[in-house]
């Protein structure tokens, strides 16, 4: 996700992604190949079903981004966050003194003075309102690594206790600088150990982080399939990547959408796990934005084979989980255009 420095300046998507995402090219060059090879590409008949969303999530949901920190969008409390959200996930929790630990400050400065007090009773309220809020890890700045042992039990230890002193209902891991599947997987399932039913567990993964099952990010939620709420994949700021079907996608297309989704979908992530993350506009990305109504068409053609473009997917997938916008802020920057155009939509997939 795009954030800012603690000065509050805008940050453009870093070379190094750009860079990464032409390199992507070859590295899902093989993806199609891939995923048969690894028998990965399944029948709707075979695809296994997951008990892991909370109850409180819907089938089809909706996922926010809330900026703790003012880059230029519309500075927020959470009870600014409009009801069409299902998921808010706080941006961001970052790497704490010891290694894999988190830590999380509200900016009451940059927020205009919001208190701790107030934040807490928010996340209570909207909870109340039958919303899950999570704290999300790690963003396009976050340098949390979990490693080894310590580090996957130090995570473990720090975001319980933050989910414990704010009464977040769960994590997103959006780390976009390297990730360990063996103990992120250790981690986070000790999380889930720990908070019992009701955990809520997203992921925002970049593109290249999800254009074969053998990356560390795919191995990731494949290793904690049976508590993974949603992978709200990042589908932007990337440039052109492979779709399941081998061929090349741009970004900011629908086909991008739907023929990138298909890799999850077709890898062995469940649909309910599987949600399309766009921004809300275009200032909340440096490329990639879609308006409101190609998401739109992406929802329609992955779950009812409507409104496709070139790409065709191999089957429907009408369990789709939904849609994810990088931010409530810039949403609000552009009147909410992408909410209430997005989520009714969502909600009645």
């Amino acid at each position: 996700m795009t954030r800012t420095d603690r000065k509050g300046t805008p940050q453009a998507p870093s070379r190094r992604r750009r860079k990464r995402s032409r390199a992507g090219l070859l590295t899902g060059a093989l993806t199609a190949v891939a995923l048969t090879a690894a028998g990965l590409v399944t029948t709707s008949a075979e695809a296994t079903p997951t008990d892991a969303a909370a109850a409180a999530v819907p089938a089809h949901a909706v996922t926010g981004y809330w900026q703790n920190f003012d880059n230029g969008a519309t500075v927020q409390t959470l009870a600014d966050v409009p009801d069409a959200y299902d998921i808010v996930a706080v941006a961001f929790a970052d790497a704490g003194a010891t290694p894999g630990a988190v830590d999380f400050t509200l900016d009451s400065a940059g927020l205009g003075g919001y208190t701790e007090d107030a934040f807490k009773a928010d996340i209570k309220a909207k909870q109340a309102a039958g919303k899950s809020v999570v704290i999300s890890i790690g963003g396009q700045n976050g340098t949390v690594a979990v490693n080894d042992a310590d580090s996957a039990a130090n995570f473990a230890r720090s975001v319980t206790s933050l989910m414990t002193e704010y009464g977040f209902d769960g994590v997103d891991i959006d780390l976009e600088n390297g990730l360990n599947s063996t103990y992120m997987a250790q981690a986070l399932k000790t999380i889930a150990a720990d908070a019992g039913s009701g955990f809520v567990l997203t992921m925002a993964p970049q593109t290249i982080d999800m254009q074969s099952p053998s990356g560390e990010y795919f191995k990731t939620a494949l290793a904690v399939k049976d508590i993974l709420t949603v992978v709200n994949m990042q589908y932007y700021n990337s440039g052109s990547m492979l779709g399941c079907d081998g061929k090349v996608y741009s970004q900011g297309t629908v086909d991008f959408l739907t023929a990138l989704a298909c890799v999850q979908l077709e890898g062995g992530l469940d649909p309910s796990q599987v949600g399309i993350g766009v921004p809300a506009s275009v200032n909340a990305a440096g490329g990639g934005y879609v308006s409101p109504g190609v998401v739109n068409d992406a929802l329609d053609c992955l779950t009812k084979a409507t409104n496709c473009g070139s790409f065709n997917p191999p089957r429907t997938y009408p369990g789709l989980r939904g849609a994810m916008t990088w931010s409530t802020n810039w949403d609000a920057a552009s009147g909410n255009a992408w909410s209430s155009t997005v989520a009714p939509h969502v909600h009645t997939l």
